[in-house]
């Protein structure tokens, strides 16, 4: 390849994937891209590599916790979400971490969304919490009936202090679970 030249579109079609035979991949370097095309060739959506990428660092329960800039741990903790057009709702987290939640919920918000959140911590139960967040990854069903549908959000704004409280409470948990595994 020569420097100025035009990357091409690279198509790959599905083919074993169940419920999905017939459609095609579309990898755009240009746009930095994938698309999801039908049988016909009509895209269903697309989404940007920066997604995808986070998706997978994001997923997985531990498995890509080397690539985390803060270690997580599973936690149900009562969370209030506020999205930056005043809707409200409370769910559970799945897990926490210095750098965000996962929150529990049968209709996911959008990649890329924006909320507000208020929560507290169990050894600090009359503490709130506040942060500001964005949808980086979302799970919209249940995966092996052990997972729940929800979103994966990453902290945009949070306190100093209470990403310290998180990381302290992470660390402890994390550590009784290796002294007492179930």
């Amino acid at each position: 390849m020569f420097w100025g030249e035009r990357l091409t579109d690279m198509k790959f079609p599905v083919t074993s994937t169940i419920g999905h035979e017939g459609k095609s991949i579309v990898i755009d370097p240009d746009q930095e891209t994938i698309i999801v095309q039908d049988a016909s060739g009509g895209v269903l959506g697309d989404m940007p590599w920066g997604i995808v990428i986070e998706r997978v660092l994001a997923d997985g329960e531990g498995k890509f916790d080397h690539c985390r800039a803060y270690p997580r741990a599973a936690l149900a903790v009562k969370v209030h979400c506020m999205t930056s057009d005043g809707r409200e709702f409370e769910s559970l987290t799945g897990g926490i971490g210095g750098g965000g939640l996962f929150i529990e919920s049968s209709s996911p918000l959008e990649l890329g969304s924006e909320l507000f959140l208020d929560f507290a911590l169990p050894d600090r139960p009359l503490e709130k919490l506040r942060a500001k967040a964005k949808v980086v990854w979302v799970r919209n069903k249940p995966e092996r009936y052990l997972l729940f549908p929800g979103m994966g959000v990453q902290f945009v704004e949070i306190d100093k202090t209470a990403q310290d409280q998180l990381v302290d409470l992470v660390d402890a948990l994390n550590r009784n679970r290796i002294r007492n595994p179930s």
